[in-house]
């Protein structure tokens, strides 16, 4: 008896819910396959990773008066590139193009951040492997902006 309602029922509500559907417009979306959104979330787990390693780099850089602003241009271009990333997001959320100089200014801070930790100097062996382990950081955060580029159209 059950089983009979439910196949009576089914028809109708499958007609409604098709009816109710309709295609998403392909103008101006850029939400992206599988392997872009992958990219998109890697590029951005990473700078969060990178930013806190940058942190604490900052941190342990305080009192050197030589090291210390290098450490803060890194910190700065961290929180460049994450802006740049949230002005892309947010487009991307209100079905607007990504605005290519925000695309440009994710690719300047990463080069100013690599540009810093390569200047970053120190005989502190946890400074290094803070300099290391942010580069090593900032490098996957490369990769996955490399794939951002390159999967996402």
């Amino acid at each position: 008896m059950a089983r009979s309602f439910y196949l009576a029922v089914f028809p109708f509500v499958l007609l409604i819910a098709a009816m109710l559907v309709g295609a998403a417009p392909l103008v101006n979306r850029q939400i992206g396959d599988l392997q872009c959104n992958i990219d998109r979330l890697g590029i951005v787990a990473d700078l969060t990773k990178l930013s806190t390693t940058v942190k604490s780099l900052t941190t342990s850089l305080a009192s050197d008066a030589t090291n210390a602003p290098i450490a803060q241009a890194a910190q700065d271009g961290v929180t460049g590139a994450q802006g740049a990333i949230k002005t892309i997001a947010a487009a991307l959320f209100t079905g607007q193009t990504a605005p290519a100089d925000a695309r440009d200014q994710v690719a300047g801070n990463l080069t100013a951040i690599g540009a810093a930790l390569g200047n970053i100097t120190s005989t502190d062996s946890t400074v290094t492997a803070s300099v290391q382990k942010a580069q090593t950081q900032l490098s996957s955060a490369v990769t996955a902006g490399e794939g951002v580029v390159s999967n996402c159209s």
